[in-house]
């Protein structure tokens, strides 16, 4: 059946499975908007580590009795994030290759995204007699 909620369930997935896989794909990337103060001795690890988490929370949305607890891990790995994406902002600098506009907009999607996870991963309340 079609809903609302499933399709937040479908672009939550969609966002970090193909996100999860980017990691694989494009570490470097990954590894170079980590903020300064994260030793860079293990950015590649915490890129895959990242990645990993990304794609078990986006499997495990799809299981109503996990998807509680992938969204509270979605939601917990999105603010885990928010240093590099924070990172990206103030320094456009370092980013020639992504317009500044993007860097803005992505904070704004960042807080939309952790409000769809929230509402789609919930489960329903049963009501009481």
């Amino acid at each position: 059946m079609f809903t609302l909620k499933n399709l937040g369930l479908a672009f939550v997935f969609l966002w970090f499975m193909i996100g999860g896989i980017a990691h694989f794909t494009n570490t470097e990337f990954f590894a170079a908007i980590m903020p300064p103060y994260i030793d860079s001795g293990y950015h590649n690890a915490i890129v895959y580590i990242s990645g990993v988490f990304e794609i078990l929370g986006a499997i495990g949305i799809l299981i109503p009795t996990l998807r509680q607890w992938a969204g509270n891990g979605l939601l917990l790995l999105v603010v885990a994030v928010s240093p590099a994406n924070i990172h990206m902002w103030l320094h456009p600098e370092l980013f020639p290759d992504v317009p500044p506009v993007f860097l803005s907009v992505r904070l704004v999607v960042q807080v939309l995204l952790l409000a769809l996870i929230w509402w789609c991963t919930r489960m329903p309340r049963r009501a009481t007699a």
